[in-house]
Formats: C-alpha cells, sequence, structure tokens
C-alpha cells in the first residue's frame, strides 16, 4: 500500500516527495494513511469499482460543498482518483477532542452552536446529491440499545444500572417530522470528529464526514450531550439557531443514551478501550 499511495501522489501531486507514510486506521468503508505528517489519503476498501468510483465523487463533492458553509475547518480534497478510490487532504491542525480533553470546554460551545446552525441550515435539495437520507425508527434504537446493554451489563457499576435499566424500560419518544424535520447532518458528531488546540480550548476542524446524512438534527446535538454532557449541550443550544423543542429535546437525550450505550458495547467487543473507558465515565452523567 505504501508503494501505491507514492505512485498515486507522483502521478497527482508532481514533484511531492514522500518521506513517510503511517496508517492511521480503518473502518468498514476507508482505510486511511498519513503521509510525511501532512497529508491524510483515504483509501476505499470497497470491491468494486463502480460503487468505488462513485463514493470517492460523492465525498469529493460532499466536503467542496461542506466547506462553503462550514465555519469550522473541514478536510478538503487535494487529490480525487475516482478509479483507485483514492481521496486526499490536508491534515487539520488540532488532537482528537476524545483523547485530549480542553482546559475549559464550555469554550467550544459557541463555535459548535454555530457551525451546527450552518449545517442543518444548508440546503436540502442541495445536500441529497451527496448523501442518503437516514431515519432510523425510535422503536429499534430502543431495542438495540437494550441488546447492547445485555452486552455490556457486567461492566456497569451496580448504581449506575439502575438508571440505565429505568431508561429501558421507557417509551421511544415520537419519531421526527417528515420530510420537515429532517435536515443536512454530520451525523456522527463524537468527540473523536472534533480536533482542538488543547491550550486554548478552541475548536480547530470537523472530520470524518463518512455517515453525514439528511437525519434528524437532534442527533447532531446529542453527541455533543454524550460527550461534553449537558452542560456544554445547553450552552451550545443558547448559540444554535435551528429548530429544536421540547420533542427534539427528548429526542436529543434518548439518542445520546443509546449511542453510550453503542459506544461502550463496541469498545469492549473490540478492545477499543477510549470508547469504552469513556462511555462508562459519563453513565451516570447521560442517564440522570
Amino acid at each position: 500500500m505504501t508503494e501505491r499511495i507514492i505512485r498515486l501522489l507522483a502521478r497527482h501531486l508532481s514533484g511531492y516527495a514522500v518521506r513517510t507514510v503511517e496508517r492511521l486506521g480503518e473502518g468498514q468503508d476507508n482505510a486511511a494513511y498519513e503521509v510525511n505528517g501532512e497529508l491524510v489519503v483515504r483509501q476505499s476498501k470497497t470491491g468494486d469499482s463502480a460503487v468505488r468510483a462513485e463514493m470517492v465523487r460523492r465525498e469529493a463533492g460532499l466536503l467542496a460543498a461542506v466547506s462553503e458553509l462550514s465555519p469550522l475547518p473541514v478536510p478538503q480534497p487535494i487529490l480525487v482518483d475516482e478509479e483507485a478510490g483514492v481521496l486526499a487532504y490536508r491534515k487539520l491542525p488540532g488532537r482528537p477532542l476524545n483523547l485530549h480533553p480542553v482546559r475549559e470546554p464550555a469554550r467550544l460551545a459557541a463555535p459548535l452552536g454555530e457551525f451546527l446552525s450552518r449545517v442543518h441550515a444548508a440546503p436540502v435539495e442541495r445536500m441529497e446529491a451527496f448523501v442518503p437520507r437516514d431515519a432510523y425508527p425510535m422503536t429499534e434504537l430502543l431495542e438495540e440499545a437494550e441488546g447492547h446493554y445485555r452486552d455490556i451489563v457486567a461492566h456497569v457499576p451496580p448504581a449506575a444500572r439502575r438508571l440505565v435499566e429505568g431508561f429501558l424500560g421507557t417509551t421511544a419518544p415520537d419519531e421526527p417530522d417528515e420530510p420537515g424535520g429532517l435536515t443536512f447532518c454530520h451525523n456522527d458528531l463524537g468527540s473523536e470528529h472534533l480536533l482542538v488546540d488543547v491550550e486554548a480550548s478552541a475548536v480547530t476542524g470537523v472530520i470524518d464526514w463518512t455517515d453525514a446524512a439528511i437525519a434528524d438534527p437532534a442527533y447532531d446535538l446529542a453527541l455533543v450531550y454524550r460527550d461534553l454532557g449537558p452542560e456544554i449541550y445547553e450552552r451550545t443550544l443558547a448559540h444554535y439557531r435551528g429548530r429544536h423543542d421540547d420533542a427534539g429535546h427528548e429526542r436529543a437525550v434518548f439518542y445520546a443514551r443509546c449511542a453510550l450505550l453503542e459506544d461502550v458495547a463496541y469498545g469492549l467487543q473490540t478492545g477499543a478501550r477510549a470508547y469504552a473507558d469513556a462511555g462508562l465515565a459519563h453513565l451516570t452523567r447521560v442517564f440522570s
């Protein structure tokens, strides 16, 4: 793969000298590599060449559109090779928030509120050219949360078990209104996808738009609730100009709790301890 990346960069970026290539990680759809500590190269893992080309084309178009509307830095492609299934962009400054907590998290609220206001206000008709619709039934989310809890219950402290089981015994919220209640969303705005300047307590970028969709905007806010807590969530809402009524708040809290159980289960099953440890540490805060 290193040799392939070197050949691709030589073809598309004339004169660019590759000194180092490091594997960053991979998901279900892509593997990511860091080149010279300054470029991120993403390689599609899809075997079907037509599907691979379409995925890269859509993601490049999406990132171009997002860069126009986002007040925060986002990846901007400098290399798009549809045939090879490769997309590259300059590495954004900052460190992932999930691994590098900031000194003053309250300072993140205003930029996050402004960012979500702008993203959620994007014209749905335009963004549908790049992303699918994602409206997952609430009742199914609750059923999945119950399954995740069964998988992790042995690791949950007794006091937190009562809180989680009380939640799982409730009724799922009403579905968001469609189509007017759905907007363009990042749809995976966990703290691992927020880059920060730790000393300045500032957001320096928003990465990984792979799951972006036309979806319930309460889900983006839910991950702020899950990862940064109810106080920062409320502060973020003070700067948020989108629609977020009592029903939206109920869904956000619901999504946050389901997503936290999913994170813990994922971390324990895969060995990604950062997800499991953070989720277990935040159980009481999110379920109280």
